[in-house]
């Protein structure tokens, strides 16, 4: 069993958590470098918004939005 658990660590620990290691020695050299993965997701996360709340609108102009959740609480 010890094996087992220790190659588990070696999996998490040289391998998985390596592009951890390089943005924690990257972040000491810039500090938007390191986040840009942060920055990234935001951007995405904002068009996604925009998008949803795009078709909200839509659907509330075309009057096709259903006030309801469920139809048995309708």
């Amino acid at each position: 069993m010890r094996a087992f658990f220790e190659a588990i660590q070696w999996l998490f620990v040289d391998f998985l958590f390596k592009p951890l290691d390089w943005l924690r020695a990257l972040e000491l050299e810039t500090w938007f470098g390191a986040n840009l993965i942060n920055w990234v997701f935001m951007f995405i996360c904002a068009g996604f918004t925009y998008y949803w709340i795009k078709q909200i609108n839509i659907t509330k102009d075309a009057d096709e939005q259903d006030t309801t959740a469920h139809s048995f609480l309708g």
